[in-house]
């Protein structure tokens, strides 16, 4: 399983399509195989979610995304977890082990 985290300085981005890279991780059972970074392409509406699927992404994590985003991402099965802030690697481990708390999704639009 692929897991993409929307990343800005080291930090959960607040906003999907906006933020600097995603931080992949590639999860076997409970253990992190491997990570890498994909720098964010573009923002372009409509662009990021084919993007991601392309790469085999089967859930995103964000602070916020917006709601054409949502809808694109659950037409190609990809999981949204949004609300969530903090580092990256708090943040896959807390999803791991069933802690990753949650709050509003943080996109205005």
């Amino acid at each position: 399983m692929k897991v993409a985290i929307a990343v800005d300085r080291e930090q959960v981005s607040p906003h999907f399509g906006h933020c600097q890279e995603f931080r992949v991780f590639e999860i076997e059972g409970n253990n992190i195989v491997r990570r890498y970074t994909l720098e964010n392409p573009q923002h372009v509406p409509g662009f990021l979610p084919g993007f991601l699927a392309g790469k085999a992404v089967e859930i995103v994590i964000a602070g916020g995304i917006g709601s054409r985003a949502q809808d694109l991402f659950a037409e190609r099965g990809i999981r949204l977890i949004s609300g969530v802030s903090g580092r990256p690697e708090d943040v896959i481990m807390k999803y791991l082990q069933g802690t990753l708390d949650t709050g509003p999704n943080r996109c205005d639009h």
